[in-house]
């Protein structure tokens, strides 16, 4: 399948859900563990994988998906290898430690509540850049593309 430049709105839409999803999960384990301790323990989580990880994954992506040259291109270009495989290690490590009860029940809730935010944020974020890129595109004269970050 190929498709325009919706590659950010495609990445946009993935990193939300699988964000949405990851939060969902924190949050339904959060109730017997509502203290102030652990509510900074998920800011802090949250903090870290954005400030580290998302927030540089989502302009490295954004830059590179800009730099396209063509205007049609497969659609899992939103992603490259590295970020493909960051994606299936994280899902694989989550489900394995929630399935084998190594994790605490405590740890899913402050961790994934961290977690799923900042990853929700990252799809936001893709939402963000696609809008930008549409906005900049209609402001071009006589229809070019848009190719700046």
């Amino acid at each position: 399948m190929k498709v325009k430049r919706n590659t950010l709105l495609l990445a946009c839409l993935v990193w939300s859900a699988a964000g949405f999803n990851i939060l969902r999960i924190g949050l339904m384990s959060y109730s017997a563990y509502r203290t102030v301790l652990n509510g900074l323990l998920s800011i802090l989580v949250f903090g870290v994988f954005q400030k580290f990880i998302f927030g540089k994954l989502v302009k490295k992506h954004t830059a590179r998906i800009h730099s396209y040259e063509e205007e049609r291109h497969f659609f899992l270009k939103f992603f490259d290898g590295k970020a493909f495989a960051i994606m299936a290690v994280m899902m694989t490590g989550g489900i394995g430690l929630r399935a084998s009860g190594l994790a605490p029940e405590r740890f899913i809730a402050v961790f994934y509540t961290g977690l799923g935010a900042a990853l929700l944020l990252a799809g936001l974020l893709f939402g963000r850049n696609f809008g930008r890129a549409v906005l900049a595109a209609a402001t071009v004269p006589n229809g070019t593309a848009h190719k700046g970050g």
